[in-house]
């Protein structure tokens, strides 16, 4: 099956306000932690800064040019977001999936559903006060999935330093952050998440645009944990409240190498966007 989230031509939703919607509830599938870490996550970045050219003064040349392109002069500089996507998930075969993810600089927790021989499968993966955590049922009874503990943790860790420069543009800006460009051009940032500082790479075209993002991140994608190749490759423009991000997102493991085809384990397309 073809996914929907490969590359789209750029597309420019229309625009929402930060914060300006009622808070849904919290999706099926998560348990009584996991619900009082989605409503945590909901809260209102404690800033009241704008944007302006000013903001990126010092940073190297491609991240004044990504930010440029991402951030609307004027436009508050939230660092908490909830989006709404649609894809498919690699389980086996390719399996079409919604899912809604709340995303902050402390963590983020993403629920989906998809199914499996006809019957839902519901579940999260989180990362939230310092863990990580995968719990998946079938049913919403049946377990699928379960996983938390150090290697799970310092994993969800990883992705979080990643989602957050795709999701959440002022995340550039925050001053624990630090930035390179390397020989190629490239924007290199430390994101600093629990115990460790991740290098995030992201290759950012002559128009401000993010085309793909790289690391080194701890998992298992076959033969033990450790850290390996990942990467997203990364199409179309969304714009939502004044950011603009990509529109669709193909990620997975080995990504650059001849085995990147067959880590890839998702793609997906950004649906909505509210910034908080």
């Amino acid at each position: 099956m073809r996914s929907s989230s490969r590359p789209d031509p750029e597309v420019l939703p229309g625009s929402s306000t930060p914060g300006s919607r009622p808070l849904p509830r919290p999706p099926r599938g998560l348990t009584s932690q996991a619900r009082a870490d989605w409503r945590a996550l909901a809260r209102p970045t404690p800033t009241v800064a704008t944007y302006a050219a000013a903001a990126r003064a010092g940073l190297p040349e491609p991240v004044r040019r990504w930010l440029d392109r991402s951030i609307d002069p004027g436009t508050r500089l939230a660092t908490s977001v909830e989006l709404r996507m649609h894809g498919e998930i690699r389980l086996g075969v390719w399996r079409p999936f919604t899912a809604v993810q709340r995303l902050a600089p402390d963590g983020f927790v993403w629920a989906a559903r998809l199914r499996l021989a006809g019957l839902p499968i519901t579940g999260f993966d989180r990362y939230s006060r310092g863990s990580g955590q995968m719990r998946w049922r079938l049913l919403g009874a049946v377990p699928v999935t379960a996983a938390r503990g150090a290697d799970v943790t310092r994993s969800a860790a990883g992705r979080l330093a990643g989602e957050l420069l795709l999701a959440v543009p002022a995340t550039a800006l925050r001053p624990d952050v630090l930035w390179r460009a390397d020989a190629a051009g490239r924007a290199v940032a430390l994101v600093p998440v629990g115990a460790h500082t991740h290098q995030v790479t992201l290759t950012i075209a002559p128009g401000g645009a993010l085309t793909e993002l790289v690391m080194n991140r701890w998992g298992d994608p076959g033969g033990g944990f450790g850290l390996h190749a990942f990467g997203a490759a990364l199409h179309g423009r969304a714009r939502f409240g004044g950011f603009t991000v990509p529109r669709s997102v193909t990620a997975g493991w080995f990504h650059g190498t001849d085995r990147g085809p067959a880590g890839e384990f998702i793609r997906y397309t950004v649906d909505d966007m509210i910034f908080r």
